[in-house]
């Protein structure tokens, strides 16, 4: 276009040249059909008296491209001038050559028009022009035409059709690398103020030389990879699974407890035992065995100070004491404390653990019973009976099961050198009769009996007030029991208080927070301990309550949050003991109101939970049993009778009970056998039927001396 338009426009000498010259050339042909001559003179003579109001039309449409016009008007006389219809089509390819001189006329004035306009005026002028006879045929790009003028329309498109190519092309290469650059200081500037509000420059010198800045650091890191929510056994599991798998691994754990991780068991069973005057303070208890040992399972320096957790090099396990979970935003990743910080993890363990229930009658009584009232689960709470022990005169306990009869037997104990009163009531027939079958109950209640214990079995609790200075506890039956103080052992309640704002879901049945098989809540929440139902693949959804079960499934817990995505199918063990010579490990589902099948022989001297002490070296017997399982269960043929319950007022040495649902052994219980639960373990994951039990507890070595 720039071409066409710099040629000077032609003016009438120039035309009436052209015009004589085809004059002269039409006389030489014999045939006027081809006389383009005879057109030319009479059309650009009509164009000459035209020219100022064809020019003006041109300016007011502003046509684009004046060149291409002449060159198509050429184009157009040639072809509409030849052949037979040239005479028919002659009118209107005279109009249509007017037309495009005087578009071509116009060429020089549209082009110094057109040339202080912007490229987007440009193009609007250019749409203006609309006549179907100023535009440029397809054919032209191929007709010979007049010389030069075909060849200067395709070099004319191929120079548009590359530049906008071109423009569009640098256009989008310039809109990428902008966004690329706009992006990437985003991402530099966000990286650049998150490290800037975690790590102060002091901090980083300070992190790079391992000092410490105590002064530059909050007191509660504001984020931790690991959060583990509770401070009892299963979360110390955890905690130690977790770096165990990660040893860089940073986990914080917060406990509503104000003492560090600690095991329970012993606060019912061998601190009750110990000589050692000042044992609340020291907390140290010796062993059956004879060992010594504290009940905290590590001492302080094994932490690392919830402050300095963020910045030591290779991570580690810190504590923040006296401090509760409120609130859980699990889309946020991020929980609340009672005192409003808030803290954002990357995963979580959700190990609650429960709370001593109590019953309705003693909540309905007023604060003088609550004052004189116990309810046992915590150091404090061994700290506060036992010195309540040394100076009151009777303290009843209420409760029949594990706790209930431990704590019986423990302070029974003292009964006889102290003259303390120590009565015990419950609602079954027995001690622990929600668990042993009958027999084997009212053995256990004659023991505790002989312990110096007052037992009272079939008691309910109607009322309890305060008469003088003493409580008077109402047998629904019209019994009396005059006390001093009350311990309540009925049951534990699962801790479930975050399900509401996390929204995780609740057993209806047995309570506790519902997980699969790999203990999971959530993609990234894990449930262990006391407050997890979890489903058995052998014995279906259960929730239990035992230290063995807390270790296990804490491991397990730590275990699938640095990416193990193991299921849980072991079955959990505990134990019970009444004092250094009897004493008991279960597993499996037991409950008195199955069918069971004993099978009992003379105990000896080593078949007590002190001898068991002495050859498994730790009290904690299920430290020494964890996820262990009997390879293979091998057993005889034989056509031997079942065992035959035991005779009222026998001496039950020592055997095994087996539980059973449909002939099939869920449960057992080894009395006063130990280090068997693997032989045990196995029995129960294999799910067979059994014709001669007898066999069965052969495997368990009751018969040897």
């Amino acid at each position: 276009m720039g071409v066409e338009s710099r040629r000077r426009r032609p003016g009438p000498v120039a035309v009436a040249a052209a015009a004589a010259a085809a004059r002269r050339g039409g006389r030489r042909r014999r045939r006027g059909g081809r006389n383009m001559a005879a057109a030319a003179p009479t059309t650009e003579t009509a164009g000459q008296k035209d020219r100022p109001e064809r020019s003006a039309e041109a300016r007011q449409r502003q046509p684009m491209g004046g060149g291409n016009g002449r060159a198509g008007g050429a184009c157009a006389v040639l072809s509409a001038g030849s052949g037979r219809r040239g005479r028919e089509r002659r009118e209107e390819t005279g109009d249509m050559f007017r037309c495009r001189v005087a578009a071509a006329a116009a060429a020089g004035g549209l082009v110094r028009a057109l040339r202080p306009l912007s490229p987007a005026q440009r193009g609007r002028a250019a749409a203006v022009l609309q006549c179907h006879h100023l535009r440029c045929p397809s054919r032209s790009l191929t007709s010979s035409g007049v010389p030069g003028k075909a060849g200067s329309n395709l070099l004319l498109y191929l120079i548009v059709g590359g530049t906008v190519t071109g423009t569009g092309a640098y256009y989008v290469y310039r809109t990428l690398k902008e966004n690329k650059e706009r992006f990437t200081s985003r991402v530099t500037t966000i990286t650049t103020r998150s490290q800037e509000k975690e790590l102060s420059p002091s901090d980083t010198d300070a992190a790079s030389q391992g000092t410490a800045a105590p002064g530059a650091r909050p007191e509660v890191p504001s984020h931790v990879p690991f959060l583990l929510i509770g401070g009892g056994t299963a979360a110390f599991a955890a905690a130690r699974s977790i770096r165990a798998r990660d040893p860089g691994a940073r986990v914080l754990i917060v406990s509503e407890d104000p003492a560090l991780p600690y095991m329970r068991p012993p606060l019912s069973k061998e601190l009750w035992f110990s000589d050692d005057p000042n044992v609340t303070e020291t907390l140290r208890f010796k062993q059956w065995n004879g060992k010594e040992r504290s009940i905290y399972f590590q001492p302080p320096s094994f932490y690392v100070p919830v402050r300095d957790l963020p910045f030591v090099e290779n991570g580690g396990v810190a504590v923040l004491c006296g401090k509760k979970v409120v609130h859980m935003d699990v889309r946020g990743n991020i929980v609340k404390l009672s005192d409003g910080t808030q803290i954002s993890y990357d995963k979580c363990l959700i190990a609650t653990g429960g709370s001593p229930r109590n019953l309705p009658a003693i909540e309905r009584a007023g604060k003088d019973v609550q004052q004189r009232l116990t309810l046992f689960r915590k150091i404090e709470d061994f700290k506060s009976l036992e010195k309540i022990s040394r100076e009151v005169k009777s303290i009843t306990i209420i409760g029949g099961g594990f706790l209930g009869s431990e704590l019986a037997c423990a302070l029974g104990r003292r009964a006889r050198t102290r003259g303390l009163e120590v009565i015990q009531l419950f609602p079954e027939n027995g001690n622990m009769g929600k668990v042993l079958p009958e027999y084997l109950s009212n053995w256990t209640t004659e023991k505790v009996r002989r312990e110096g214990v007052n037992v009272m079995p079939n008691a309910v609790v109607k009322s309890v007030s305060v008469c003088g200075n003493r409580l008077m506890i109402k047998l629904k039956d019209g019994r009396k029991v005059e006390t001093d103080h009350i311990v309540a052992a009925v049951g534990l309640e699962p801790n479930v208080e975050l399900a509401k704002s996390a929204g995780l879901e609740v057993d209806s049945d047995f309570g506790g927070f519902r997980v699969n098989a790999e203990l999971q809540a959530r993609s990234n929440i894990w449930v262990a301990g006391d407050a997890a139902c979890f489903y058995d693949i052998k014995l279906g959804r259960r929730r239990v309550e035992h230290h063995d079960h807390a270790v296990v499934s804490g491991r397990l817990a730590g275990e699938n949050m640095t990416g193990a995505a193991k299921p849980y199918w072991h079955q959990s063990m505990f134990w019970s003991d009444l004092g250094p010579n009897v004493g008991y490990e279960a597993i499996g589902l037991v409950d008195s109101s199955l069918p069971t099948v004993g099978v009992f022989a003379k105990a000896t001297a080593k078949d007590t939970p002190k001898s068991a002490t002495e050859q498994s070296g730790t009290g904690i017997r299920s430290e020494s049993e964890t996820e262990a399982e009997a390879s293979e269960v091998h057993i005889s043929p034989s056509f031997s009778p079942m065992p035959q319950v035991p005779k009222q007022g026998e001496d039950y040495g020592k055997g095994v009970i087996f539980y059973l649902r449909d002939k099939v052994v869920v449960g057992i219980v080894l009395w006063n056998i130990f280090n068997r639960m693997p032989i045990a373990r196995k029995i129960i994951k294999d799910g067979e039927e059994h014709d001669d039990l007898n066999e069965v507890a052969k495997l368990f070595n009751i018969h040897e001396e």
